[in-house]
């Protein structure tokens, strides 16, 4: 007959219990699994097996000594736990928002900002532009297996930052400072339609003012439109490095942020 004693019984829960906090509020807040068109018990039993999965191989990293689950240190360590995996996750998440600003650059530029359509995996209206540019992302993402760099990531993160050790001030500086990458990385992916529709747009205004008898709101908006899918078609191929290079960015920047600059 097995017998445990209260001690090695909280260390047997803390070794999986404070893992899988991290593992969690990374699920929620990291794409793809933070997509709301996935259940939430889905991601609960993602999140369990996941934390199955790695917790006998951190080893003590993931087990802060003589602190029970359900003492106030313990549950702090819960806290700290819930909150560097939100914080690695929302890391991630600030590649897509560039990408999704991109795309609202489009849609605005283009003058399709009014067409939106219900998008399931946010549940809120979205350009549609917009939502054809981050599925597109998201595919190719998954397609470079980028999904499983954010789980190897996670793992990882154990060894940089075992439980039990909170990140300075410095680290928490860095991930907001991140927020920076939404607008450059979002504009660095809309500057060629950018330039392109800006070109139409003085087109049209100077056949303005030669034409003046000419209607431009009746000949403008149709050729902005054609204009701002060719550009796109021309221009969607050449996406895949920058689009690679932010994929890049927000997996470094997960366990980066943590490191002080």
């Amino acid at each position: 007959m097995l017998t445990f004693t209260s001690a090695e019984l909280d260390a047997l829960i803390a070794a999986f219990v404070f893992p899988l906090a991290r593992v969690l509020a990374l699920l929620a807040a990291a794409p793809p699994y933070n997509n709301d068109a996935l259940p939430v018990r889905a991601r609960l039993i993602l999140g369990l097996a996941i934390t199955l999965a790695i917790a006998p191989a951190i080893g003590a990293a993931g087990t802060p000594p003589g602190v029970a689950p359900a003492s106030g240190a313990g549950l702090l360590i819960l806290a700290e736990q819930m909150l560097i995996g939100y914080a690695m996750g929302f890391s991630m998440r600030l590649v897509f928002s560039a990408v999704d600003l991109a795309g609202n650059v489009f849609s605005t530029q283009m003058g399709l900002g009014f067409a939106t359509s219900y998008d399931p995996t946010s549940t809120s209206q979205t350009a549609v532009v917009s939502e054809m540019i981050g599925l597109l992302a998201l595919l190719m993402f998954m397609g470079i297996d980028g999904h499983l760099m954010v789980l190897l990531t996670l793992a990882q993160s154990f060894q940089a930052l075992p439980v039990g050790t909170l990140p300075g001030s410095a680290s928490w500086a860095n991930i907001a400072n991140a927020g920076a990458i939404v607008f450059s990385g979002g504009l660095l992916l809309a500057l060629p339609i950018i330039v392109a529709l800006l070109i139409t747009n003085t087109a049209l205004g100077v056949l303005g003012r030669v034409s003046p008898q000419l209607n431009l709101i009746v000949i403008g908006f149709p050729v902005t439109i054609t204009l701002g899918f060719a550009a796109l078609y021309v221009c969607l191929p050449y996406l895949i490095q920058p689009l690679m290079q932010l994929f890049e960015t927000g997996l470094r920047s997960m366990l980066g942020n943590f490191v002080a600059r």
